[in-house]
């Protein structure tokens, strides 16, 4: 029998990767017939607005969870939280409850513990874990010894699902379900226009990048691969989308273009309410990042036709871009290596159609279906 309820759990529904993939992901299951709950610590938000209707928000304010000092430490929020989720679980009795990151993941099975309920427990992995917490030992420690409670334990790539198994996990349990990232309306956003005057600019390639300014992006290097670029096409630009943790990440991020000299020719605007509508006009999408899970802005690429550099950090380009057969890969943080392959992909001609049917794996349709496989299947597995 189908898990018609389903409660899928993460932080808030603004921002970045893991909210605009599980709303996309929770619409699609709307869309299938079943109910569905997004349960939040943050029921506020840019992403609130493209909830489908049917789609239930519910936020989960424990009492300590926006006090000065917790709010700036999302762990501790999520601590403060598994009790109210624990009476979310008593009182609404979901079929399956899916989690999104570390965090949301941990409180999910220590909720389930304090509301004594048998609701099965999908947690999912969205990051490289060796990668992004390998300064965290005891967020290590707390993965390899919880995770394997759940029912099920879902990684967005093959890369990510191997990284798993390497800390430990069973691989029984582990599977591979890549996010939704190409949803029904994407051509209709792919169309819409770009609001930065650089873009469409005749004679003048644009090279984009998006992302949270930090470590694991490494725009510098982007940057510093830009600079090398610009010695043999002086007519280049770069735009660079998104913000930082802090106020101050965008500004050193223009100091350090000013220190190479293309300060004038790289852009900034800070984060957008959807990229699509860049990366479709952009002459050339590049990611520099030093890990990853699965990338959505390369799928975003593809499906919209941009050519694309990519590093091969752990996880996701490979896989994505079929170890390079779509777009491609150089080390990470090598800025010669990027600069060249920047180079060589404006020179070359790219067959457009052919990167949006590589698209077609990464489709809303295609998530769906495998997710509501396995939620049914645990049922099955139960019974």
């Amino acid at each position: 029998m189908p898990r018609h309820h389903i409660a899928i759990f993460m932080y808030s529904v603004s921002g970045g990767g893991v909210p605009r993939r599980n709303v996309t992901l929770a619409n699609g299951l709307a869309a299938a017939g079943r109910r569905v709950d997004l349960v939040v610590l943050d029921g506020g938000g840019d992403m609130r607005g493209k909830v489908d209707p049917r789609v239930r928000v519910i936020e989960l304010r424990g009492l300590l969870t926006w006090a000065p000092g917790v709010r700036t430490k999302r762990r501790w929020q999520f601590q403060t939280v598994r009790r109210p989720l624990a009476r979310y679980l008593a009182r609404e009795r979901p079929d399956v409850v899916l989690s999104a990151d570390n965090y949301a993941n941990l409180a999910a099975l220590a909720a389930r513990r304090i509301a004594k309920s048998a609701v099965p427990i999908v947690v999912s992995q969205r990051n490289n874990a060796s990668a992004s917490i390998a300064k965290r030992p005891d967020l290590v420690a707390a993965i390899r010894r919880d995770y394997p409670l759940a029912e099920a334990i879902v990684a967005v790539s093959e890369g990510v699902a191997a990284d798993l198994v390497a800390l430990g996990l069973p691989r029984d349990r582990v599977r591979t379900i890549y996010n939704p990232v190409i949803e029904g309306r994407f051509q209709e956003a792919a169309a819409a226009p770009a609001d930065h005057p650089w873009f469409g600019v005749p004679g003048r390639p644009l090279l984009l990048g998006a992302g949270r300014i930090g470590p694991q992006k490494d725009f510098e290097t982007l940057i510093h691969a830009f600079a090398r670029l610009r010695e043999t096409r002086p007519e280049a630009r770069l735009v660079i989308l998104g913000e930082g943790k802090t106020p101050e990440a965008r500004p050193a991020l223009k100091r350090f273009a000013e220190t190479l000299g293309v300060a004038e020719a790289v852009d900034l605007p800070g984060r957008v309410p959807d990229a699509v509508p860049y990366i479709a006009r952009a002459d050339l999408f590049v990611l520099s990042s030093r890990w990853e899970g699965l990338p959505g802005v390369l799928i975003e690429a593809l499906g919209c036709g941009t050519p694309i550099v990519s590093t091969d950090c752990p996880s996701g380009p490979m896989e994505i871009l079929d170890g390079g057969r779509f777009g491609r890969l150089v080390p990470v943080g090598d800025a010669e290596a990027l600069a060249d392959a920047m180079a060589a992909t404006l020179a070359e001609p790219v067959d457009r159609d052919r990167l949006k049917a590589r698209a077609e794996l990464f489709t809303t349709e295609a998530a769906v279906r495998t997710y509501l496989a396995l939620f049914d299947g645990l049922e099955a597995r139960g019974s």
